[in-house]
């Protein structure tokens, strides 16, 4: 069973946008997704943006400072004393908090589902705008309602000069190359590096759909304190090949050799490399809306026999590694379990879908091991029991 998609919004294959346009050149797409309607309301995004767990900013371009910066979460009042122009409120993550917003990220399942980072909202009143800016990562630009302008410019590095700012990262030149107004239903997609510069020709939102791209710094950072964490204390350089030195202060060749192949044997084991990045991919953005609980005995059983299903909660992330033939691995929010192979559609099922419909548990009821895994995963709250009007089974 295939879980992918093989176009994209707007009709292109899959094959020929990666290999033409992904983390090489942008692409406009009119009319991705004709006559778009957005589930949620610019009313309803500053709703989210009151609430304590949820991530927001508001950027003023002309604010106490040149492009003021505001941190969530706001009051009612905060947003009576805006200007009618010239600032964009962004809220992170609302794939997490409105299901109907989650239900876009299907659409991009020509990706692997483990490098999608979030689906952001930016509501922006006429002239609106962040700045010219660069990011490390992909990100797909869909235009929810209203009209932004979008300038294209060169492509940036760690050394472009920026703007002096002690908290947004603005670039001070900017280099255009193309121009595009985006319509309701156009959406634009932008490869890592590549500036950037949207304007709000009227009041209008933009979903954002970003993707996790770590850093060499954090994957050589990460993975060394991984591997750490399993080094016992007595594993230590040595030299028992050592000859005498002619001069005892220098460091030389052989002792680096030695480091080296140090170094290289532990980060050569593929095993824990694999689980390693298998954690730290599904690692939650939010791992407080993860509640742990205890599921009691033949709770699970009893919901299925009632008809409910499962659903995914929208905060946790999941992927697997087929790790040799006799066993793969799942990995559920930071952490992994080692599953037998014939355990794989079951799996697939849990990590390619939000809702597990009761019907599709059945051919897994006698199997001992597959209703663990599935308490596991409630008791952890990866899973959640399927929400319902007469009964609370959270």
């Amino acid at each position: 069973m295939s879980f992918s998609v093989s176009t994209l919004p707007g009709g292109m294959s899959a094959d020929e946008f990666l290999r033409d346009y992904w983390q090489k050149k942008p692409l406009l797409i009119r009319q991705a997704f004709p006559g778009f309607e957005s589930p949620l309301s610019a009313d309803e995004l500053a709703g989210l943006s009151l609430e304590q767990e949820v991530e927001s900013r508001i950027v003023l371009e002309h604010g106490a400072t040149p492009w003021e910066l505001r941190r969530g979460p706001f009051a009612e009042d905060d947003y009576s004393s805006l200007p009618q122009q010239n600032w964009t409120l962004l809220v992170q993550a609302v794939d997490q908090f409105v299901p109907e917003v989650a239900e876009l990220l299907a659409a991009f399942r020509f990706l692997p589902s483990w490098r999608v980072d979030d689906l952001m909202i930016s509501f922006a009143a006429p002239g609106g705008s962040v700045g010219p800016h660069f990011d490390n990562y992909d990100v797909f630009l869909l235009q929810a309602e209203g009209h932004r302008r979008w300038k294209i410019g060169q492509m940036c590095d760690s050394d472009s000069p920026m703007l002096e700012h002690p908290d947004l990262r603005i670039l001070a030149e900017f280099e255009q190359t193309e121009e595009w107004v985006l319509a309701p239903g156009d959406m634009l997609y932008l490869p890592p590096r590549l500036a950037h510069y949207g304007i709000a020709e009227d009041a209008c939102m933009t979903w954002s759909v970003g993707f996790r791209a770590p850093s060499h710094a954090e994957v050589l950072t990460h993975f060394t304190d991984f591997l750490a964490q399993y080094l016992g204390d007595e594993q230590r350089y040595s030299d028992s090949d050592i000859h005498r030195p002619a001069d005892p202060a220098q460091i030389d060749e052989q002792t680096v050799e030695r480091l080296q192949q140090l170094i290289l044997d532990a980060v050569q084991d593929r095993e824990a490399l694999g689980t390693w990045f298998g954690r730290f991919m599904t690692e939650p953005r939010y791992p407080e809306l993860i509640q742990s609980e205890e599921i009691e005995t033949g709770l699970l059983a009893g919901i299925l026999d009632d008809g409910y299903g499962l659903e995914r909660n929208p905060s946790a992330r999941l992927a697997w590694r087929q790790e040799q033939d006799s066993y793969l691995m799942l990995f559920a929010s930071g952490e992994h379990c080692l599953l037998p192979t014939r355990l794989l559609p079951l799996v697939q099922l849990i990590c390619n879908q939000d809702y597990l419909a009761a019907e599709e548990m059945q051919p897994w009821r006698a199997d001992v091991e597959a209703m663990e895994l599935l308490e596991q995963l409630l008791s952890k709250g990866d899973l959640l029991f399927e929400a319902n009007e007469d009964d609370e089974h959270e």
